[in-house]
C-alpha cells in the first residue's frame, strides 16, 4: 500500500524511519534483453540463457545491476508519494550504490524506502532515501543506495 506524505512536517517526522514498501515485481528475460538492447550491454551472463545455464555459477541469466537500479523509480512510486505542493521534484542523484546480491531471471523484487535525511533550503527541500531492493527469499539485498531527491518550492 502506498504511503502518501502530505506535508513537510510529516516528512520531518519520518526521518530515520522506514516509510514504504513496494509490491513485488518479476524480472523477466524479455525485460533483461530489452535493457541490454537499450544500454548496449549484451554480456552473456545477462542474455545468453544456454551459456548461462552451462557456465554461470548462477545456473541462469542474471539482471544487470543497473537494471535493478533503474527499477527503483517504478518501485518507489508504489511505496511512497510525496504529495506536498512543490513546483516539481527531480532525481538529484545517488550518494552511494551497491549490488550485494545478484538478481536471477524470474526473481521477484521489491523496494523498501527509509527517509534518511531532510535538508530544507529556501528554494528547495532535499531528501535522501535509504533505498533497498530485495530479492524474494534472498539473504542479501540486490541493491542498496542513498537516493537524493529535490523538491523545488
Amino acid at each position: 500500500m502506498i504511503r502518501v506524505i502530505e506535508s513537510i512536517d510529516e516528512l520531518r517526522s519520518l526521518v530515520g524511519q522506514q516509510v514504504g514498501e513496494s509490491d513485488w515485481f518479476e524480472v523477466t528475460q524479455s525485460r533483461i534483453d530489452a535493457f541490454a538492447d537499450a544500454t548496449l550491454d549484451h554480456q552473456w551472463i545477462h542474455v545468453d540463457t544456454a551459456r548461462a545455464q552451462a557456465e554461470s555459477p548462477f545456473g541462469r541469466t542474471i539482471a544487470h545491476g543497473f537494471l535493478t537500479l533503474s527499477l527503483l523509480s517504478h518501485l518507489a512510486r508504489q511505496a511512497v508519494k510525496v504529495d506536498v505542493p512543490f513546483k516539481m521534484g527531480i532525481n538529484y542523484g545517488l550518494n552511494r550504490v551497491r549490488f550485494p546480491a545478484t538478481v536471477p531471471v524470474g526473481s521477484r523484487l521489491r523496494a523498501r524506502l527509509a527517509l534518511q535525511s531532510l535538508d530544507e533550503q529556501p528554494e528547495h527541500v532535499q531528501i535522501v532515501w535509504a533505498a533497498t531492493v530485495e530479492v524474494e527469499g534472498g539473504q542479501k539485498p540486490a541493491m542498496a543506495a542513498e537516493w537524493v531527491v529535490r523538491y523545488y518550492r
